[in-house]
């Protein structure tokens, strides 16, 4: 039996630092990153046999937990049919059927294979639909690696400078104006400066690479009034909040409604699967309707397809998503008041099964806040509670999430691990 650190040291040979997305390597927390066998439920196994429960859940799209049987059931059925056609399927025109029927904001559906295709793609038809050039993004708001949005993007960059990714043209980001995330003035501005050189304004509704970030009262509302009012296309990007925040996603949850949605992570059940869509009239630009090209050899791959639909059954039963943010409220409350019985400056949060653990004493409403939290106290709880069984990202820029899959006793279990860690912190302290 190989250890993780043995395969670690393995995979750096011929795989750029180990990993193949960046923020796998432990960079950011130190130490070797385990290497997973297998995942039933709520749990994941390394491949020195430990059990862990899982709180990163592949980043969002296993909101079922793993291996959920109806999940794979469809996936193999799908599979022993063949792999890949490059063809339609009745598959693909189902599910796009379904998230037109559950997401009123989309006429028209395009199905592609990962979220950065979805974000660039439905940003190239707000350029195309408009006629601009300019894109407005928030700090700290990741929306794929694309090279018109690493600038001041989220998660595993999160680094000051314009771009923020070196390869990326210095012309090619003056496209892109940063602002602050919820901040109401800055947009204003923007827009009364160059509100007739906007072609859209992309947000995560809840930024989630950043932490957990919940948009400010009445921010969402203003940008879909600001866009509105200047011509420019307001995109959602729901990769990671659709069909997790809510059965309506974050537009439903907050009652705003955008011009284009992209859409990933749960409605692949696991899979590589993504889409974007939005206003018929927009939509219609896309090729072979329109001007604005867009392929993918790839796109709604019936495995995928199948997946993504046996997920999106499920969560329509009554009382799924209440269940899974009790679950997530659950764990930001014990862990906060554990932290506070030992001195610990600490808070947390949840937007459905959504959750943000911040080592600060309020929950940061922006990228410059988040960036005071302690991310050397982040670091020492993260691997105590790996020690004891319990994973949660490998920084402290990532949103957390918990499944369907895990019980009250699950989340008691990390409670009980955090006390431990925190009454351990306040010894050595």
């Amino acid at each position: 039996m190989s250890t993780n650190a043995e395969l670690f040291a393995r995979a750096q040979k011929h795989i750029p630092g180990g990993v193949n997305s960046p923020v796998r390597a432990f960079r950011a927390v130190g130490g070797a990153p385990r290497f997973f066998e297998k995942g039933r439920g709520a749990r994941v196994w390394d491949a020195e046999g430990k059990a862990y429960l899982d709180y990163v859940g592949s980043w969002g799209p296993l909101i079922l937990g793993h291996a959920h049987p109806e999940v794979v059931e469809a996936a193999q059925k799908a599979a022993a049919d063949g792999l890949s056609f490059g063809a339609p399927t009745a598959a693909e025109t189902e599910l796009a059927d379904l998230l037109c029927r559950l997401v009123p904001s989309m006429e028209l559906a395009r199905l592609v294979s990962s979220g950065t295709e979805a974000t660039m793609s439905a940003i190239r038809l707000a350029r195309g639909h408009t006629g601009r050039d300019l894109l407005v993004k928030f700090e700290g708001c990741y929306h794929g690696h694309s090279d018109s949005l690493l600038v001041k993007a989220g998660s595993g960059l999160l680094t000051f400078g314009n771009p923020s990714s070196a390869g990326v043209p210095a012309d090619t980001a003056r496209h892109t104006l940063a602002l602050p995330y919820n901040d109401a003035a800055a947009l204003t501005e923007a827009f009364a400066r160059q509100g007739d050189d906007i072609a859209a304004v992309i947000v995560e509704p809840v930024a989630g690479n950043m932490s957990l970030i919940a948009p400010a009262p009445g921010f969402l509302a203003l940008l879909r009034e600001m866009t509105a009012r200047h011509g420019a296309v307001l995109i959602f990007d729901e990769v990671m909040t659709g069909f997790r925040v809510a059965l309506e996603s974050a537009q439903g949850l907050f009652g705003v409604t955008p011009d284009l949605s992209t859409f990933g992570k749960v409605i692949g059940g696991g899979m590589p699967l993504a889409a974007f869509g939005g206003k018929r009239e927009i939509m219609e630009k896309i090729a072979p309707l329109g001007p604005v090209y867009q392929a993918g050899t790839l796109s709604g791959n019936p495995v995928a397809v199948a997946a993504g639909l046996a997920t999106l059954k499920q969560i329509q039963k009554p009382g799924f998503h209440e269940n899974l943010a009790a679950r997530a409220r659950q764990l930001c409350q014990g862990v906060t008041a554990a932290a506070q019985r030992h001195g610990v400056a600490f808070c947390a949060q949840n937007i459905g099964g959504m959750f943000g653990l911040y080592f600060r004493a309020s929950c940061p409403g922006n990228f410059a806040e988040v960036m005071t939290c302690d991310t050397a106290a982040f670091g020492r709880f993260f691997h105590a509670m790996l020690e004891s069984g319990h994973y949660f990202a490998p920084s402290a820029f990532e949103a957390g999430f918990v499944s369907a899959a895990h019980t009250e006793a699950d989340i008691d279990s990390a409670i009980a691990a955090a006390e431990q860690h925190f009454a351990a912190e306040r010894q050595v302290g």
